[in-house]
């Protein structure tokens, strides 16, 4: 059974930062474009950072040089690394992983408000 599973997500003050996890079962993550996503309340859900099984990663241009994506292929876990946020981020942040099928995590809340 495929999961993706989010954690990590809280209440920061701007400037702050978060890491998030996305624990994969079922694949392995190595082998999948992960990529993170984000919704804030009334905006369509968009792409924040991906990496390839190759390990080349790409981010929206307004996290970069901010956030990090990175794997852990031991753990089969994906990160991402938020440094110096904004309120702007604050949204519910989704693991996703594509290949020939697809699978989304359930999100977890980023909430960044002093």
């Amino acid at each position: 059974q495929v999961q993706l599973v989010e954690s990590g997500g809280g209440l920061v003050q701007p400037g702050g930062s978060l890491r998030l996890s996305c624990a994969a079962s079922g694949f392995t993550v190595s082998t999948y474009v992960m990529m993170w996503y984000r919704q804030a309340p009334g905006k369509e859900r968009e792409w924040v950072a991906s990496i390839t099984s190759a390990l080349v990663t790409n981010y929206a241009d307004s996290v970069k040089g901010r956030f990090t994506i990175s794997r852990d292929n031991g753990k089969n876990t994906l990160y991402l690394q938020m440094n110096n946020l904004k309120p702007e981020d604050s949204a519910v942040y989704y693991c996703y992983a594509r290949r020939f099928d697809y699978y989304w995590g359930q999100g977890t809340q980023v909430t960044v408000s002093s």
